[in-house]
């Protein structure tokens, strides 16, 4: 009896040592510095397997984890106080996180900050194989324009970011004009700092893929009502949510305030057929409710993660499929996988409906990711090429 005790501690100890040599093993160690790293700061991390790696000095600390994608991960602390610790592999992209230090969740003070879940917070960028489009080449480059306006229709003073195309400093001619929205909890920064919109489009247009054109990202932003926070997921299924109303402030900025200052102040094309509306989730269900509303103002319409149109939409606006020129409809793989029925109905579905009655749709699916930027990014990139074509 005793020998077979002493087996099985043996047998224990071995079995330990195999897995905790596998687990030591299990790390690709070749991280490098990520691109949403701060100058002369060597964290945070990424490596090969799409692993994220962080390091903060908290020498009085009892606990701290790195959080990325809804999970925690417990960082291990050194002699000298740093803690030091790794992620999963993260799907490629843009990715938003933040360490917890004995239950604060605070940025982490080594990468650049991205405004995302309705806060100032680190973000980090996980190599894609297709990252090349959203690259930084030595191709002729457009601008990203700060504008600060007074808002009649708001009584207040806003801001939005205007992309020019290259040339357009020079040029005498008039462009087309992409209206291009956020997602809940992001505002106008989030299109070109988190998703490049502005690097997409000047290679694009490098290569003749697309048509130059601006592109006017403004902050779409609206407050739920207090109840919100009761509406359980069950009834968000069954409809009802957003609550009605929820898109028509920011409706009002756009026709009354936004569109009309661009047109006077830009060398734009200021009619419906040279005018686009594009946004990702949230901005996605915006561009639903107004271009269904508005006819007359918008001829190309993109949503990214953010619904469909359905024919049951069109009773509602009969000239849609007559005046839209272009409905783009666009999801992550893992985003259809893990979708739920009821919220709108299936999008695949809805959008090749209206390709049978004539309407021209185009259904795009971002391989391998979810509700997230790398999505959007690839969006854009196949939406563009599709607009304003003679």
């Amino acid at each position: 009896m005793k020998c077979q005790s002493i087996i099985i501690i043996i047998s224990t100890i071995l079995i330990s040592e195999v897995c905790l040599a596998q687990n030591e093993t299990a790390v690709v160690d070749d991280f490098k510095i990520s691109a949403t790293t701060q100058e002369e700061k060597q964290f945070p991390q990424v490596n090969s397997e799409g692993r994220m790696r962080v390091q903060i000095a908290a020498p009085e600390a009892l606990k701290v984890q790195l959080d990325v994608g809804a999970v925690k991960y417990d960082l291990i602390k050194d002699a000298n106080g740093v803690w030091t610790g790794e992620s999963a592999p993260q799907d490629e992209g843009f990715h938003y996180y933040q360490l917890n230090i004995d239950g604060a969740s605070v940025p982490d003070p080594g990468s650049m900050y991205f405004y995302g879940a309705s806060r100032w917070g680190s973000g980090i960028e996980i190599p894609a194989k297709d990252q090349d489009f959203y690259a930084v080449k030595n191709v002729p480059h457009g601008e990203v324009r700060e504008l600060i306006y007074f808002s009649k229709s708001n009584n207040l003073m806003r801001r939005c970011f205007i992309y020019t195309p290259p040339g357009y400093n020079k040029e005498t001619k008039r462009y087309p004009v992409l209206y291009l929205q956020h997602g809940r909890g992001e505002n106008e920064t989030g299109w070109s700092n988190q998703g490049h919109a502005n690097l997409i489009m000047d290679n694009l247009i490098a290569e003749g893929k697309a048509m130059p054109f601006i592109i006017v990202m403004d902050n779409g932003t609206w407050t739920p009502p207090k109840q919100s926070a009761e509406v359980t997921q069950e009834q968000r299924a069954k409809g009802g949510w957003p609550p009605k109303g929820w898109v028509d402030a920011f409706s009002k900025t756009l026709l009354e305030d936004i569109i009309p200052m661009i047109d006077a102040n830009y060398r734009t094309l200021a009619d419906q057929s040279h005018r686009a509306l594009a946004g990702l989730s949230m901005g996605g269900m915006q561009t639903r409710v107004i271009t269904l509303a508005n006819t007359n103002v918008f001829s190309y319409v993109g949503m990214f993660s953010g619904g469909s149109i359905s024919l049951e939409d069109l009773k509602s606006a009969p000239d849609f499929k007559e005046k839209t020129k272009l409905l783009f409809v666009s999801y992550g793989s893992r985003e259809l996988e893990n979708r739920r029925e009821g919220f709108g109905g299936d999008p695949l579905a809805n959008t090749e409906s209206l390709k049978k009655i004539g309407l021209n749709t185009h259904f795009y699916v971002s391989p391998l990711t979810a509700h997230e930027w790398q999505s959007w990014r690839r969006s854009l990139y196949e939406f563009a090429p599709l607009l304003f074509k003679k």
